[in-house]
């Protein structure tokens, strides 16, 4: 009677704990990072514009040409490969002024495994050295919206952290996920289309995003122009993707 009754708890213990088991297995298996793949015919295609990829674990091995960058009539194409800014130097914003454009991911999550953001740069000086500073706001096709941002890299100790955001001047303001908002457009489904209508705006002392026409986020000028962050939110503007990612940017537009 007693092994009996022993073997009823083990049983029901064991089924209690299925979930948690299933849980775990579907956390871990999200958690190998994905590797950044080049694209075919890769390169930057747009006259006037540069671009710089992200010094990343992913992206080891990469270069800016295993991304691509064409244009589409008025449109802009980029497909990634390593996660990538791009800018035009002749796009320069001061004082007040909004940055819009609109994104379509056609193939939502047609070549990576989980989402990743693409979005509208503002704030750019010294873009593509080891000193730039930028702001970004991007969005992801599963609803979720992030903020973050290059300045100066520092110093780490140990020094071998290379890909650490001290050692790489990387910084988030809503942390490093992104966060949820009705506002973001979800797909459907894997494969299927989402587009987002993304604006920075700079006003008085006022930075924000918004997401098709809601404002997601916002911040003073004194949060962002310090140490580690932006040197002015007067700067170059351009777009920014995620690795392993495909949209088509249309009405890349200054407003002032």
């Amino acid at each position: 009677m007693r092994i009996l009754k022993g073997s009823v708890l083990v049983l029901a213990m064991t089924i209690a704990a299925v979930p948690a088991i299933r849980a775990q297995q579907a956390a871990g298996a999200q958690a190998p990072q994905e590797v950044s793949k080049a694209v075919k015919d890769g390169g930057i295609k747009v006259a006037g514009w540069k671009g710089k990829m992200d010094d990343s674990r992913e992206n080891v091995g990469l270069s800016v040409d295993a991304a691509r960058l064409v244009s589409e009539g008025k449109d802009l194409h980029v497909t990634t490969g390593p996660s990538m800014t791009y800018w035009n130097p002749a796009n320069k914003a001061s004082g007040d002024y909004t940055v819009k454009a609109t994104f379509t991911e056609a193939d939502f999550q047609g070549l990576n495994t989980h989402p990743h953001p693409y979005g509208i740069v503002i704030a750019g000086n010294d873009l593509g050295t080891a000193k730039q500073s930028y702001l970004y706001c991007g969005a992801y096709g599963d609803g979720r919206w992030i903020v973050r941002g290059f300045g100066e890299p520092q110093p780490t100790d140990p020094p071998a952290a290379q890909y650490s955001a001290a050692a790489t001047g990387s910084f988030a303001m809503n942390g490093g996920r992104g966060t949820a908002d009705p506002a973001v457009n979800k797909a459907a489904a894997v494969h299927s289309p989402v587009t987002q209508d993304i604006a920075m705006t700079v006003k008085g002392d006022k930075v924000s995003c918004s997401i098709n026409g809601k404002e997601v986020a916002s911040y003073t000028k004194a949060e962002l122009v310090t140490k580690g962050k932006l040197t002015s939110t007067d700067g170059v503007y351009g777009i920014r993707f995620g690795h392993n990612t495909d949209a088509v940017v249309k009405g890349l537009t200054l407003v002032k």
